[in-house]
């Protein structure tokens, strides 16, 4: 990494995460602020679509975050991304966990009007709920694809299985949402947009 060892914010908004953490590891305290900013929002959110409880997804993704900065210095570039890593982590952390997604929050998005936003959360928790009747694997395949943009590559490094398994997963899980939603369309508002 040729990134010098005093860094300025803009260079650090495009720096690969591994270079981040690469600096975080010599030092430099900005580069951890910079990843935080980067990968929290992410992993959080993953632990919070898998996890009945935000504070208990809290404490999920502070605990992955220390053990990246607790192996920071032994870090193996090339063997995996930093942040196929630290949902790697929060997976083997939620396998020990036997909760459920009923209770997971929604923040609305306050630049939209209230109806809107009510709208969005009531999809959201709908679509929350739904989530919490899959398979557990199922319900990590179709959240780490559809909601959080991970490619089938990256998945399959994350559950630890082929792309193969990854595209059946999400399919069935894509499948088995769409008959539990499938009778609340009107109630959802979207009896409008066909």
């Amino acid at each position: 990494m040729d990134m010098p060892r005093d860094t300025t914010t803009e260079a650090l908004d495009d720096a690969p995460d591994e270079a981040l953490l690469v600096l975080y590891a010599n030092g430099d305290r900005l580069a951890a602020t910079a990843l935080t900013r980067r990968l929290v929002p992410r992993v959080l959110g993953y632990a919070t679509r898998l996890l009945a409880d935000r504070a208990e997804a809290e404490d999920v993704t502070q605990e992955a975050m220390l053990r990246l900065w607790k192996i920071a210095p032994d870090w193996r570039s090339g063997e995996a991304q930093v942040s196929t890593w630290l949902y790697r982590v929060v997976r083997a952390r939620l396998r020990r966990a036997a909760t459920t997604l009923d209770d997971a929050p929604e923040v609305a998005d306050e630049g939209r009007g209230a109806v809107a936003g009510m709208i969005e959360a009531d999809r959201m928790a709908a679509l929350d709920a739904a989530l919490a009747h899959l398979p557990d694997r199922q319900r990590q395949a179709v959240v780490l694809r559809h909601l959080e943009g991970l490619s089938n590559p990256e998945i399959a490094a994350i559950m630890d299985i082929g792309t193969e398994a990854v595209e059946s997963l999400t399919a069935r899980g894509k499948r088995s949402l769409a008959a539990i939603l499938s009778g609340q369309k009107a109630a959802l508002g979207y009896e409008d947009e066909e």
